[in-house]
């Protein structure tokens, strides 16, 4: 009886976690439910499953837990600054060339220079960021 105790207690705390987010609840979930399989497998006393969801718990918190939040916890880095100009759209208002033009690009003027060196656009021309060198646009008008 005690085994279906600690199997409802473990699966009631994996689910819950999906509120919370935070592994805590999960560890405890993991623990219980590892509680519930020696408590089936060998009908221990209740001081017993105690201990052995202390264990497990511990072991669970100290070693799997902060693997995981470095793993899944941290967000994806947002790009800023110059990073986020890539894939941005700019409009031609010098002709870009080789060694010279002007796009403007989040309402400032950039110098810019054409991804394919023998390519050429025109003012009022929609091109493309590709990467940013400097403090030039490596732009491109794409296919």
């Amino acid at each position: 009886m005690a085994a279906v105790v600690w199997l409802v207690a473990g699966v009631l705390l994996a689910a819950a976690e999906m509120l919370t987010g935070d592994l805590t609840l999960l560890m405890l979930g993991a623990a219980a439910l590892g509680t519930a399989g020696v408590s089936a497998a060998a009908d221990t006393s209740l001081v017993v499953d105690a201990i052995v969801f202390g264990v497990i718990s511990a072991i669970l918190f100290l070693g799997v837990r902060p693997m995981l939040r470095r793993r899944f916890g941290t967000p994806p880095p947002v790009p800023t600054n110059v990073d986020a100009l890539t894939g941005k759209s700019a409009l031609v208002l010098e002709e870009v060339a080789a060694h010279s033009g002007r796009v403007k690009l989040g309402g400032e003027e950039w110098t810019a220079r054409p991804m394919n060196a023998d390519e050429s656009y025109e003012p009022g021309t929609t091109v493309y960021v590709m990467k940013i060198d400097g403090a030039t646009a490596v732009v491109w008008k794409g296919p």
